[in-house]
């Protein structure tokens, strides 16, 4: 019986202090007035965020790529992410995304399912949520990767542009030896 009531009051205490936390988060740096600028709540943004985590390991670039997203989510476009669609088939070893990943039916595929999946892909730092929060004001709607061992993106703002940026991405990864 005393182990019970330690637990939980423990349990009580690591939520109560988990509320706390999160709660100071949220008001430092007026995040929760920023997530409410956007519409979206602070789940949504983490869920957001975590996308970003995953298409992106460059800091600098992460509030032009949350930016995309968001301009996306506005006029309802799908935000086809390919992390949403490696997270949705659990093949996180992958080198490439397919068919096999972007045809998969799964409420965190967003290739499928237009808007943003039911919960975050990974766990998003907080310079991940600072972009979502903070991004960048532009007119993309698509980037590719560079395919040249940066490991940044070009971006663009018309599909035609984008797959402009799709072939220069395949012709740097043949000159790499990768293609």
């Amino acid at each position: 019986m005393l182990t019970r009531c330690i637990g939980t009051s423990a349990r009580r205490s690591s939520s109560s202090a988990w509320s706390r936390n999160t709660k100071f988060f949220w008001s430092k740096d007026r995040r929760n007035a920023k997530a409410a600028k956007l519409n979206l709540s602070p789940q949504k943004v983490y869920t957001l965020a975590s996308i970003v985590e995953k298409e992106t390991l460059k800091s600098d670039e992460k509030p032009r790529m949350a930016g995309v997203y968001l301009n996306r989510l506005k006029v309802n476009m799908p935000l086809q992410a390919d992390p949403t669609a490696v997270f949705a088939r659990r093949d996180f070893n992958t080198k490439r995304v397919t068919h096999y990943h972007t045809k998969f039916d799964s409420p965190y595929n967003t290739y499928l399912y237009t808007g943003l999946p039911p919960g975050p892909i990974s766990m998003a730092s907080i310079s991940s949520i600072d972009a979502v929060l903070n991004h960048e004001q532009h007119n993309y709607y698509y980037f590719c990767a560079k395919g040249d061992g940066t490991g940044y993106h070009n971006f663009a703002e018309t599909l035609e542009q984008h797959n402009q940026n799709a072939t220069l991405y395949k012709r740097n990864l043949k000159a790499r030896g990768l293609r």
